[in-house]
């Protein structure tokens, strides 16, 4: 593996390469959790903290798995820390926040199955990241995930004011939205070198 800066790790995950808007990871919550601004910004917050400790524990999973030559129990053992990871931050959410816990309703428990957390867990192991770089990675990642949703979520706010014709709204526009942004992401691929 070359060597990467931590900075150009972090923004290659977070907008040359964003798990939502280029690789379409994530997509439930995007398109679920992305009708008001403040619902989306704190389902942001726990997806980087859930990928954040999701990625410190792949890189001691791997680390172990790897020691004793069973690479094979990677992705159950992913699994396992990720739903793990959430059931906590669900626990947190509806203990401090039963407000909050009503909002996302659903999509909370869903980060399990958000497969952009499974992502960032099998990409930095394939990656060959070091300890700091996945930290950096899920950082970078996270940030990608909550721009992505806070950008469709101030669009959809806004277009909730304005004279849409009847054929596009709603789901559709939301849809049309989704892939005029994801177009505009794909211009820092020119980032990458």
């Amino acid at each position: 593996m070359k060597e990467e800066s931590l900075w150009y790790i972090f923004i290659n995950a977070s907008l040359i390469n964003n798990f939502v808007l280029a690789y379409f990871l994530g997509i439930c919550p995007f398109l679920g959790v992305s009708g008001k601004l403040e619902t989306a910004t704190k389902m942001g917050g726990a997806v980087t903290f859930v990928m954040l400790i999701s990625s410190v524990c792949a890189y001691g999973i791997n680390a172990f798995l790897t020691a004793v030559g069973a690479p094979f129990l990677q992705l159950i053992s992913f699994i396992v820390v990720i739903a793990s990871t959430v059931q906590l931050v669900e626990m947190f959410v509806r203990k401090m926040s039963p407000a909050l816990f009503r909002a996302l309703g659903i999509f909370l428990p869903l980060i399990t199955t958000n497969c952009a957390i499974l992502g960032l867990a099998l990409f930095q192991t394939q990656k060959g990241y070091g300890f700091v770089e996945s930290l950096t990675y899920a950082l970078g990642a996270g940030a990608g995930f909550t721009l992505a949703l806070v950008l469709i979520a101030g669009l959809r706010e806004r277009l909730d004011f304005a004279d849409v014709p009847g054929t596009v709204k709603g789901t559709a526009l939301t849809l049309l939205i989704a892939g005029i942004l994801s177009l505009s992401f794909m211009g820092f691929a020119g980032l990458g070198g």
